[in-house]
């Protein structure tokens, strides 16, 4: 079905879930029942590298409601818990991926490893055994940073990594970019290291392993049941997957940590396998700081050579991407393959090259948070482009729109061998610098500067490439009375799929949205799926879904044309009804489904996965130099999601995006101490961004459809993500007459920045005395 015959699409629909979820009706995995479910606390290491010699339950086993107490020896038998990405060495050897194991067994290299799991009648119960587990620990030295990690005599964390080295990944033509380096007029540089982020989601992971006539059912929040039932199965607690169901209700937020699999799902279907009970573990917030994946850390320096009229020639970018204690599920290419995809921006670079050197360091372990890869690569390459133009005097709009791709340029090809679909990024730079009012802007820097404050703006052009995996069978049943079950393997964590697949079923069957009932999250009711990641559920499961209805349509022809007394290839399909072409005899879809008893269809995904929606946003920033307090005063964007289905849910996707990058750029730092202790284990200590800070977004869509898939339609959920850590970065820079300022941009680090260039605002204040 292609999207200019479904009607009703790109109308904004108001979500279905929320009447549901606001009035109490949500079902999150904490509120599953389950009468007389064990409780389990898992025992942490304190240490970031220490090893064991000895554990000692002894004691726990015998306090009042314990159950059980596990630790490595009794779980011995557990097996790997892998990468199912990949990336090689120039060479062309696998990166290398020491075992990671449910329980820590001679060797713990993270704080918050688990090295026992104790199980009683109630949680407190099970929290006075954890506390009674003895563990004798022979600490180690620690390193936490992926540079330091690979530098001579740094601590070695796994023996199968010499050096710490996981591996040496690059990308492009480094002979080409050396050759137009050689001959550049000018060439510009930035430096640069990226904060560790955590995903902070509403609702902390849990697992509820059920055990029932030899079965075990485990209900967790995931990013997709598939992914779990095959590793827990096939390489974890090597069970036929016949034994395991594994099922997902309300999530409440993923963002890309919700995707793996962990050790406490595992361990806690293991749990109830043996002692044949139920097994319940709801994760508290530290936990989820210690445990669960992080993202970004990455310290890189970059490159961009231009020629004398401002033309870029180049980019290079070299860096160390820190991995953590172990090789996460799609870690592997998030920070290489995730960088890479859109390291060339919306410009036109006719050269290339990625280096990057991937380590082992005493950290929780990185992995996929929303952006995957590009928010990094994106404020490396538009900070570039700011300070290309501020050392040339050329104004950064102006050198940007020189260089950005012209829509008929598509599709392009990159120099690292991508292939952008669809674009006009020249007209989304006019949008976005109408919508900032950037005639108005040095009005605004005097006024600013008449309160003593210091303004600056700051543009970034972004884009994504949508990814996750295709691996999906979309089913559409129309039951005798009227209703619709569609059934998927893509997993809403919040973004709203039950509107937007029942919108574009709706469509598709000329019925209304409240007809249809979207179900996900079970590996026993859905034959298969690749969950939700890469900004790609509407693309894999729209499109399967418009196939699967088409089936479903399909299917009842022969019924039809019974009821109507003709012919099949003389009937006709218009919105929600079998008619004879040409003729008002017509039977609806309702109407037939009665008869036959129920209508289905079944579609496997068979287009493409990778769209690239792009943006470029504008922010502008007041910053006081007597505190360095940063203030978001302004904040646009002209975006081109492709077509939309709903405006409302792309809304949404948006400003959430864009918060989720703008604590990224000003407050976020999941940061360790030099002994590998997490110094933002609870929200007291790492700083998410509230309303109060943020401005009224606006936007723009300019949309051009991809030619990818279908419905035209592209991944939006990262886009926003990607493109707000350059735009602020930019406008601080601004700000401060180009001074650079890690992120994030923290008061502290700028009130540094102004000191140390001894600068003096505009109304002639010295420097501010230490706050």
């Amino acid at each position: 079905m292609a999207f200019d015959v479904l009607p009703g699409l790109g109308q904004p629909l108001r979500r279905l879930e929320d009447p549901r979820l606001l009035t109490g009706g949500g079902r999150f995995t904490s509120d599953v029942a389950a009468p007389g479910a064990l409780q389990a606390v898992f025992v942490r290491s304190p240490h970031a590298h220490a090893r064991i010699l000895g554990v000692d339950a002894t004691a726990a086993r015998g306090m009042p409601g314990v159950v059980a107490v596990f630790t490595a020896a009794e779980v011995a038998g557990l097996g790997h818990n892998p990468a199912v990405t990949e990336i090689r060495d120039a060479a062309g050897a696998r990166h290398i991926e020491p075992p990671r194991l449910p329980m820590a067994a001679d060797r713990v290299r993270h704080v918050g490893e688990i090295v026992a799991m104790v199980v009683a009648e109630c949680a407190h119960a099970a929290r006075d055994g954890a506390e009674a587990v003895l563990v004798d620990y022979d600490p180690l030295p620690a390193v936490t940073q992926g540079d330091a990690a690979l530098a001579p005599g740094a601590p070695q964390i796994h023996a199968e990594a010499p050096g710490n080295l996981c591996c040496d990944w690059q990308k492009g033509d480094a002979a080409a970019v050396e050759a137009a380096f050689a001959k550049a007029a000018q060439v510009a540089r930035v430096s640069y290291r990226s904060p560790r982020i955590l995903a902070g989601y509403l609702e902390t992971r849990a697992a509820l392993a059920q055990w029932s006539e030899g079965r075990v059912t485990l209900t967790t929040p995931s990013q997709g049941v598939h992914l779990l039932h095959r590793v827990l199965c096939d390489h974890v607690l090597h069970w036929p997957r016949e034994r395991l169901r594994v099922v997902t209700p309300d999530v409440g937020g993923g963002f890309g940590p919700k995707l793996p699999p962990y050790p406490e799902q595992a361990l806690a279907c293991f749990a109830a396998w043996h002692l044949q009970r139920d097994i319940r573990w709801v994760q508290d917030r530290t936990e989820h700081h210690l445990a669960d994946t992080h993202a970004r850390d990455l310290v890189a320096e970059a490159a961009l050579a231009l020629d004398a009229e401002g033309r870029f020639l180049a980019l290079r970018v070299q860096g160390v991407a820190n991995f953590g204690a172990y090789v996460s599920t799609v870690n592997p290419t998030i920070p290489t393959g995730g960088m890479a995809k859109v390291l060339g921006g919306l410009y036109d670079i006719p050269a290339i090259h990625i280096g990057l050197r991937c380590a082992f360091s005493n950290t929780a372990p990185v992995d996929a948070v929303r952006g995957a890869g590009k928010p990094e690569a994106l404020v490396l390459l538009e900070r570039l482009v700011d300070v290309a133009a501020r050392e040339s005097g050329r104004d950064p709009a102006a050198l940007r729109r020189l260089n950005l791709l012209r829509r008929d340029a598509y599709p392009h090809r990159t120099a690292l061998g991508y292939r952008y679909d669809s674009g006009d990024p020249a007209a989304l730079l006019d949008e976005v610098l109408r919508l900032g009012d950037a005639p108005g802007f040095a009005a605004r820097r005097a006024a600013s500067a008449a309160r003593g404050l210091l303004r600056g703006r700051g543009l970034s052009c972004h884009l994504h490439g949508s990814g996750g995996w295709g691996d999906e069978t979309s089913i559409v049943e129309v039951h005798a009375d009227g209703r619709i079950t569609a059934r998927t393997g893509t997993q809403s964590q919040g973004q709203g799929h039950a509107t937007a697949y029942a919108q574009l079923l709706a469509a598709a069957f000329g019925v209304e949205a409240s007809q249809v009932t979207i179900e996900q999250g079970d590996s026993d009711r859905i034959p298969r799926g690749g969950g939700t990641g890469g900004s790609s559920s509407t693309i894999i499961s729209g499109t399967t879904f418009a196939r699967a209805a088409q089936a479903a349509i399909d299917s009842g022809l022969p019924m039809a044309a019974e009821m109507l007394e003709a012919a099949v290839v003389d009937l006709a399909w218009d919105n929600g009804a079998y008619e004879i072409a040409g003729t008002d005899r017509r039977v609806t879809l309702a109407q037939v489904a009665a008869r036959q008893g129920g209508l289905r269809g079944q579609a496997d995904f068979a287009e493409t996965v990778e769209t690239w929606p792009a943006g470029i946003a504008l922010a502008e920033v007041e910053i006081d130099p007597e505190t360095g307090q940063v203030v978001l005063d302004r904040f646009a964007c002209a975006l081109d999601p492709g077509r939309v289905v709903n405006p409302v849910l792309l809304a949404g996707q948006l400003q959430g995006g864009w918060a989720a990058g703008i604590g990224q750029a000003l407050s976020e730092d999941a940061v360790y101490d030099a002994d590998g202790q997490m110094l933002a284990a609870t929200l007291m200590d790492y700083a998410m961004p509230r309303a109060a800070e943020l401005p009224d977004f606006v936007h723009a869509v300019l949309p051009v459809p991809s030619p990818n898939n279908s419905l035209g339609i592209k991944g939006v959920g990262e886009l926003p993500t990607n493109g707000a850590p350059a735009a602020l970065a930019n406008a601080v820079a601004d700000a401060l007459g180009g001074a650079h300022v890690e992120l994030p941009m923290t008061a502290p680090r700028i009130w540094q920045a102004l000191r140390a260039a001894s600068r003096v605002n505009p109304v002639g204040r010295k420097n501010p005395p230490a706050p």
